[in-house]
């Protein structure tokens, strides 16, 4: 959880209560988010104000700031209004033109403009801190977002966002006096223990992103380091907001936060000024992206969930109280979600906050005299059964990691990746992990490499999920429960595997049938094996329908070759769901 440090008189007199510690220690509590340490309990230096230092919960990034936690919890003891959050209406916005190149390395930007600003030492400071928190935690470092921060009056728009070689990109980098080209400033803050965590970001890429303003005048080169000519100060009036990202939900996100948090300081409170960015394909987008999202719930979902009876109404009382703009709509209840709260994902997440609202000591104490029994899900139950034959058939079983390279998931396979398959990780760590598994066969052969120097025959097998892409589901893909096995020995021997299905298929009283209820081995030409030497495993339910739900077949030896196996090996997988 981060840590943010207010100023305990700043925002007593904000929230006009004078609490004691163990007054503002319950408030926090009630609220969801925990007092850490009240500096004003030690011994505090000659002219040292009072700190408060509170953790918060790491999905609620416009908590991570005096603004945004003053705000909030004003709103949620009564004596403040949730903002409304207003892009004034501009007839010639601020322009980013994007350059093709930037592509190479980080291919999004979106940015706004504060207006009017009236900043103090205490408020630029919180300006400051927000952005490093942002980064450490929702950019992640920085790799997916960066944040960059301008005097608008020190620059001349329009303004460009370009890659470029590092020794063409010249400048004077925050808080310094020399200029610097992209490689003098990889080198100067190799020292820098604020900065040198960042480097590896562009260190190897050809071209380093920069944004320049009409004049040639380089602002910043994210995500390492803004520039000195336009550093913003006390004095700044006019801000100017650039985040360049590798994702741009997150960078949308990110830029509302900012806008958010500090748009209460313009001349016109809460109003900020857009800009319009143009992408190489001439695509044209106007930031921020203030619109609001509405999720529709009902009083019975989320009584049910909490554990209260409360009413419409009474709901509706209370969601607002944590900034939610709720209003009763039929047999519903309609809910806009504010451009601060991007954590809100879900009805259940509506609900927790109705619970932090309600206040989770007030919730009733029931006795649940529901009689339940507790087992396995129909799968889990499936597949301890197949387990068990195929291990009493004397194979021997492992247990494989669901992540892979993509070659091994495809190319090794001899497998083409038609994009709808296999879920491929954004930013895997490397590249040994690169998509979930759509088969289980990469990680059995590869098993069976590390194994080599042990005895043939190979008898090993897995019982285990791979990771599909589904539309349909919520989340875009869906988890599915497949069975499949190998033999390897100085002679292929389909005879070998194919009587492992049939024992798993006498097991599950499935018999062998081509005209009614029943599965069969129907020829095909599969890639992954041997041609004539393959065939698909059909399968054909009570009511008539038959369905492909597996392969077997020999192995082509160019899969052999390509995961270094000296043996010709024979295989089947299925997808065993079918029979739950």
């Amino acid at each position: 959880m981060p840590t943010i440090t207010v100023d305990k008189e700043e925002l007593f007199n904000y929230l006009e209560n004078k609490y004691t510690t163990e007054q503002f220690c319950e408030l926090c509590f009630e609220f969801g988010i925990e007092l850490e340490e009240d500096t004003s309990e030690g011994e505090l230096a000659p002219g040292e104000r009072a700190q408060l230092k509170i953790d918060i919960p790491a999905n609620r990034y416009d908590l991570l700031c005096f603004e945004g936690l003053s705000r909030a919890l004003g709103v949620y003891l009564g004596i403040a209004e949730t903002p409304n959050y207003k892009v004034a209406s501009v007839e010639k916005p601020q322009r980013i033109t994007v350059a093709k190149e930037c592509a190479q390395v980080r291919k999004y930007v979106v940015g706004a403009i504060l207006r009017g600003v009236t900043l103090t030492e205490e408020r630029y400071q919180s300006f400051i801190d927000l952005q490093d928190k942002l980064h450490r935690n929702l950019c992640r470092k920085r790799t997916l977002v960066s944040i960059g921060t301008h005097d608008l009056d020190t620059v001349q728009g329009p303004f460009t966002y370009e890659a470029r070689r590092p020794e063409d990109i010249k400048f004077v980098p925050l808080n310094q006096t020399e200029e610097m080209d992209g490689h003098r400033v990889i080198e100067f803050y190799e020292s820098d223990m604020h900065i040198k965590g960042f480097l590896d970001i562009i260190r190897y890429s050809p071209v380093y992103p920069v944004i320049y303003d009409s004049n040639g005048t380089v602002m910043s080169l994210p995500p390492l380091i803004n520039s000195e000519h336009s550093k913003i100060t006390v004095d700044t009036r006019n801000i100017f907001i650039e985040i360049t990202a590798t994702d741009l939900t997150k960078a949308g996100i990110v830029l509302n936060i900012m806008l958010a948090m500090f748009s209460g300081y313009c001349k016109e409170p809460f109003t900020v000024v857009p800009v319009e960015v143009v992408y190489p394909d001439g695509k044209s987008i106007v930031y921020p992206e203030f619109e609001t999202r509405a999720m529709n719930t009902s009083a019975r979902y989320l009584n049910g969930i909490v554990g209260i009876e409360n009413s419409d109404r009474e709901i509706v009382e209370l969601l607002k109280r944590m900034s939610l703009d709720a209003n009763v709509q039929g047999n519903e209840i309609s809910v806009k979600l504010p451009i601060t709260r991007p954590d809100i994902l879900q009805e259940c997440d509506i609900a927790e906050d109705l619970a932090v609202a309600f206040g989770y000591n007030n919730i009733p104490r029931v006795q649940n005299n529901a009689v339940t029994v507790g087992k396995a899900l129909p799968v889990n139950t499936l597949s301890d059964i197949v387990r068990s034959e195929m291990a009493m058939a004397g194979w021997t079983e492992v247990l494989t990691l669901s992540l892979c390279s993509h070659d091994e998931n495809f190319r090794f396979l001899r497998r083409e990746d038609k994009g709808d398959e296999a879920v491929v990780l954004e930013n895997p760590k490397t590249v040994e992990f690169e998509v979930c598994r759509s088969t289980l066969l990469p990680g059995l052969l590869k098993s069976l490499r590390e194994n080599k120097s042990q005895p043939i025959p190979f008898r090993l097998f897995e019982v285990s999920d791979i990771v599909l892409k589904n539309a349909a589901k919520i989340r875009g893909t869906q988890n599915q429960r497949h069975a499949c096995a190998l033999f390897s020995s100085r002679s292929a021997q389909f005879e070998v595997v194919q009587g492992l299905l049939d024992t798993i298929m006498q097991a599950l009283d499935v018999p062998q049938s081509r005209s009614g209820h029943g599965y069969y081995l129907s020829e095909s030409d599969i890639p992954t094996y041997l041609p004539g030497r393959s065939a698909s495993v059909m399968y054909k339910d009570k009511g008539g329908e038959a369905r492909t739900i597996g392969e077997i077949g020999v192995l082509h030896p160019e899969v052999l070759s390509n995961y270094k196996l000296d043996y010709p090996v024979s295989a089947f997988e299925i997808n065993i769901e079918h029979f739950v």
